[in-house]
This record gives C-alpha cells, structure tokens and sequence, in this order.
C-alpha cells in the first residue's frame, strides 16, 4: 500500500531529516516536524527544489509539550486531508551512569524516548482510529534487547519500554486496518552519536536509512536495520553474559 501523506517528527536533523528525504524522492507528501523550525524550512526548501510535485508542511514541536502534540498533529490531518503514516522519530541520548549526579539529563532522555513518544503514540492512533486505517511507525534501537552501562543506561532501557509499548499496540489492533511498526537500528551515524568516533559496523546515515525506509515500507512489525549484523546480533545479545554487555558500551 502506497501512503500517500507521511508525518514524521524529529525531522530536523539526522535520520528523521533523511527520513524526509528518502521519503520525498519516492513520492510522498511529507509533514515535517521538530523544535529547530530553521533546520526545517532550509530542509523543505531543498525538498521543494528537488521535488517540486511533493507538498512539504513543517511546523515547530517540543515532543515534551504533550497537549501540543495533540494539536500539531491534528492541524497536519486537517492541512493534508488525511495522515497516511506517522513516524515517531523524536528522540535523545542524554545521560550517564546512575547515581552519578546526572538525574536531570537522565529523566529528560526517559520523558522525551517514552512518555513523549507515548503522547505522539496516543495522538497517531487517535487519527488512525478516526479513519479506519493508518500506518504508526515507532523508531526504538537495537539497545532496547539489553540492559547497557553509562550515557545508554536510560537511553536502553527507554528503548525496551518504546519496543514493548508497539508490540502492545500491534495486539491492540489485530484485525483492524491499522499497523504499527517497531524499527531497531543498529549503529548508524546521527547526530546523536556524530562524536563517536569507533563503533564497529557503523553505517553512514544515508545508508541506514534506506535499510529503515525499506522496512518501513513492508509495514513489518519488527525490523532491525541494517539486516547486517543486527538481525544476528539480536539473538546473540539476548544470551550473552553481562561481562560481554559491560565491554560493549
């Protein structure tokens, strides 16, 4: 099924900006939004350049301003008509170990990865049973499989409640017009890890995003993305011992 209007928060930078790309080269409508309204507008500009017959939206959101989720997704359904897919992208990496002294930027990864993404959740899905049919991505990571050290200790487990929340909702919604997708990329180069410099199987993020694209586009329940190592490595991390997680992060 081609969907037609696609929205997708975070589409500022990273991958949910080449996310918007890849989307547009293919034809679709696009409804862009992120807190950096300057990163979109240049963005929409190159879109319109580079595909004049695509229609691009772009609106300011805090994925934090919850009520304001709510209503910058319902201004998108009723500017486009009807909201195909929705892509809940918006996301952070902030943290460290607990118990260090970083409470604040822990709490804020956990609000913005879950309770953020629940609030975008609830808003798709809101549209979606209105019209009887839609497609709602949700964008976790291949560190939701385990439990990691450090600056990913919040970020992991964030992921793990992302991933638990879709396959919830894939059972919500058995036998109704509505799909939910879970994608769990592995390493792939954003600006959330542009200063990590050695991670073994790093992809650029064009190329990731073109695993991710691809995936999403089947409408699957769960991918990991690339397929190489991380649709492997997903069985490998669930037995391995915690010495191998505590060299890995």
């Amino acid at each position: 099924m081609f969907r037609q209007n696609i929205l997708i928060t975070g589409a500022s930078s990273g991958l949910g900006r080449e996310m918007a790309r890849q989307f547009a080269q293919k034809g679709h409508n696009l409804a862009l939004c992120a807190r950096r309204v300057e990163n979109l507008e240049e963005l929409k500009n190159q879109l319109h350049q580079q595909y004049p017959d695509v229609t691009v939206l772009i609106k300011s959101l805090d994925v934090n301003q919850h009520e304001q989720v709510f209503t910058v997704f319902r201004e998108f359904e009723q500017a486009l008509g009807k909201l195909d897919r929705i892509i809940v992208n918006a996301g952070m990496g902030k943290g460290a170990s607990i118990g260090t002294g970083y409470f604040e930027a822990n709490k804020q990864t956990a609000v913005t990865n879950f309770v953020s993404a629940l609030a975008q959740c609830e808003a798709a899905l809101e549209i979606f049973r209105k019209q009887n049919e839609g497609h709602l991505v949700t964008i976790s990571s291949f560190s939701a499989i385990r439990g990691f050290r450090r600056a990913l200790n919040v970020y992991a487990a964030s992921k793990a409640a992302l991933s638990s929340l879709s396959e919830g909702m894939q059972v919500d919604l058995i036998g109704t017009p509505i799909k939910v997708t879970c994608i769990h990329p592995g390493f792939i180069r954003s600006e959330i890890n542009e200063k990590v410099k050695k991670v073994p199987f790093m992809v650029d993020t064009e190329t990731g995003v073109k695993a991710m694209v691809k995936a999403i586009d089947k409408e699957v329940a769960k991918a990991f993305v690339p397929a190489w190592p991380w649709a492997l490595m997903r069985f490998i991390m669930k037995i391995a011992p915690l010495s191998w997680l505590a060299k890995m992060s």
